[in-house]
């Protein structure tokens, strides 16, 4: 396999995992947001019942998609298998 290919997958899985880091962290944001004023997100979503189960699913997936794209960049940059399988 050329080099320039192996470069080129490098920073690509590198882009991809910059992405799933910043989703999860938008994530995070929202789910924030939604747990300390649920009343200024209850003017956006008419959906009352679920609001809080759903601020805590919207917490624990926005940290583990954060966590999983941080591990996935470290991966990418060092060229580390056992990261990039996580």
């Amino acid at each position: 396999v050329p080099m320039g290919v192996l470069s080129c997958m490098k920073y690509l899985m590198f882009i991809f995992n910059v992405l799933v880091f910043a989703g999860g962290t938008c994530l995070v944001g929202v789910g924030v947001w939604v747990a300390v004023d649920p009343a200024g997100f209850q003017d956006i979503v008419a959906a009352k019942a679920v609001l809080s189960a759903g601020a805590y699913l919207l917490l624990a997936v926005g940290i583990a998609l954060s966590l999983l794209g941080f591990l996935g960049c470290c991966g990418a940059l060092r060229r580390s298998r056992p990261l990039l399988l996580v």
